[in-house]
């Protein structure tokens, strides 16, 4: 797994000061990539729409909840995923692929493994499968992007360290920047940010410019055609 290169600790803060459709709407000006790639799709779900942004690094793996191992009643946890997780830039989140044929069974995600997570530098857990024990992990801040809720843990399981997952619509590598928030969840390539903040900064005072013109008394199709024709 290749070791990803962090951004300063003030570029990481300027984006966290941005939602995720300002931080989508500045990737779009740089043309590195399609306008339909890059984000995870609404089946992918924030589940504490109240926190802040979340920014961080991908640590991935891939999990399986359905199948009872061949010896012993449940799976061990695996140290060596935790050993996996911090080779990769704090801050960090833990991007999770469920392989179920029916993702979401069950949950690895509760309070007690959101503690471990945060203890080794996770700010949050991204999956396609479920999580569970909402309240408590809501207290501890922690981070939860998912595509279900669940009761039970059934019998969770993690394997493919470090592998390249896709989150329903989202292809993520490890050490992938990610930017999260109530409107969902994409990828900030690599080649651009450390420039993304400064540009959705500028698109933000082009966008309010449109909107005061909307709002103005003075409103006028000819000012709007202009302010929109700024905007680019």
């Amino acid at each position: 797994m290749a070791v990803a290169r962090s951004l300063p600790a003030v570029d990481i803060d300027a984006l966290r000061r941005l939602d995720t459709c300002i931080v989508s709407d500045a990737i779009e000006t740089f043309y590195v990539r399609l306008r339909n790639t890059g984000f995870a799709d609404a089946s992918i779900q924030c589940v504490f729409k109240d926190l802040p942004p979340m920014v961080g690094y991908a640590a991935t793996a891939r999990l399986r909840t359905e199948d009872p191992p061949v010896e012993g009643g449940t799976y061990h946890d695996r140290t060596d995923w935790w050993n996996s997780i911090v080779q990769v830039p704090a801050p960090r989140i833990a991007v999770i692929e469920d392989m179920d044929k029916t993702p979401g069974v069950g949950a690895f995600i509760g309070d007690m493994h959101a503690a471990i997570l945060m203890a080794v530098g996770c700010i949050g857990y991204v999956t396609n499968g479920a999580v569970r024990k909402l309240p408590r992990v809501r207290e501890m801040g922690f981070h939860l992007f998912a595509g279900n809720v669940a009761v039970s843990h059934a019998y969770a399981h993690i394997f493919d360290l470090g592998a390249p997952v896709h989150i329903d619509g989202m292809r993520i590598h490890s050490g992938d920047l990610l930017h999260g928030d109530q409107h969902g969840l994409l990828t900030i390539p690599a080649e651009i940010a450390t420039q993304v903040s400064a540009a959705a900064q500028q698109l933000q005072q082009k966008q309010q410019r449109v909107i005061d013109v909307c709002r103005s008394k003075r409103f006028s199709v000819e000012k709007l055609r202009q302010a929109l024709k700024d905007l680019g």
